[in-house]
């Protein structure tokens, strides 16, 4: 059984761990001015419509699980403490939900996430930095399992399954989330998932095509309005899967944006939306495609680790509205107690219904 860690303790742990910014590709991704194009409002987003529902997003905590835990549980706690006034139907972590895959940062993820046991469902998916020794992503062995084993989900109503050839794996799972008289599939995928996993995506995609659709996935967009694309761009586009030691590892058995846009995310009629994080720079992108059936998906990025403190605890929330077309988004920090209404942080989306 994983121990209770103390925060000192983590803060004495990842200090060993640290990494030059110039290893972390870092020194070319900040800002200058993290906050150049915000504009924050005091206090938390306006209320919900009637009959709304939230999904909550957590992109990237590593730097909270290395260095700045109370801004990982000051999340979870608004979550819960909100849970009922935002009707918050289920919270999904895009990966990187630690720094370097080490047990001290798993417990602290654990700490924040065993907050929303038996008040709000949830899932995560790994990102690279989940991966292997050190979180440096040469192979796919990771403490994931170790910490949020399947036994965790199996029995919740909201459990769909894992794939089918890693059952006892949490790596890539699907889940069914209900709220307002409404449910919604979301489908969560490994960093740079394996070509098989993708078949079996499809398989559970196909299987619940009467269901609104989301894929969580940690790399997918990229900060300049695109999707990965290693075929068109190769290593131009920075932290591509294909980029990574597991890609040599495993005979490149990894996709990235533009390859599980073509092989997953086209193909149904049911896609409504994406979402990564995994991307420096500003963290943010969003992208609408046509699928097949010529409805809109909407792509989108989000990910806060570049600001202060690891992200500032910022988290973005999706409100569905009762018409069941309109998502109205908001980027809201608890420990700064602001929103920001800049253009890429406040948003509404219009879902296409689904095909047929």
């Amino acid at each position: 059984m994983p121990h209770r860690l103390h925060r000192r303790d983590l803060l004495k742990t990842s200090a060993a761990w640290a990494l030059a910014p110039a290893v972390l590709g870092w020194d070319l991704a900040r800002a200058a001015d993290p906050y150049a194009d915000a504009k924050f409002v005091d206090g938390e987003p306006p209320a919900i419509a009637d009959g709304s529902f939230t999904i909550a997003v957590l992109p990237d905590t590593q730097i909270y699980c290395q260095s700045h835990p109370e801004q990982f549980l000051a999340q979870t706690e608004w979550i819960v403490q909100n849970r009922l006034a935002r009707n918050v139907a289920c919270v999904l972590h895009l990966g990187d939900i630690t720094n370097h895959n080490t047990p001290e940062q798993w417990e602290v993820a654990v700490q924040a996430m065993d907050t929303l046991d038996g008040e709000v469902p949830y899932f995560l998916v790994p990102g690279n930095h989940d991966y292997s020794e050190g979180g440096r992503a040469t192979d796919r062995t990771t403490r994931l399992n170790d910490y949020f084993p399947v036994a965790k989900f199996r029995g919740l109503p909201t459990f769909g399954g894992t794939y089918d050839r890693e059952p006892d794996r949490m790596e890539n799972s699907f889940h069914t989330f209900e709220a307002g008289g409404r449910k919604l599939l979301v489908l969560g995928l490994e960093f740079g998932p394996r070509k098989d996993v993708i078949r079996w995506a499809n398989e559970v995609v196909a299987a619940h095509a009467e269901l609104p659709a989301i894929l969580v996935t940690h790399a997918y967009m990229y900060f300049d309005e695109t999707r990965y694309d290693w075929g068109k761009y190769g290593p131009e586009q920075r932290w591509n899967p294909h980029g990574y030691g597991v890609a040599q590892t495993t005979d490149d058995d990894v996709t990235d944006g533009q390859e599980l846009w073509d092989a997953l995310v086209s193909k149904h009629g049911n896609f409504v939306m994406t979402l990564n994080g995994h991307v420096l720079n500003d963290g943010l992108a969003r992208l609408t495609s046509q699928d097949d059936a010529g409805r809109d998906v909407h792509q989108t990025l989000v990910n806060f680790q570049l600001k202060p403190n690891g992200g500032d605890g910022w988290l973005r929330l999706i409100e569905c509205r009762p018409d069941g077309t309109t998502a109205v988004i908001h980027d809201y920090s608890p420990t700064r107690n602001q929103w920001n209404a800049s253009a890429q942080n406040r948003f509404d989306l219009n879902l296409a219904p689904v095909a047929g």
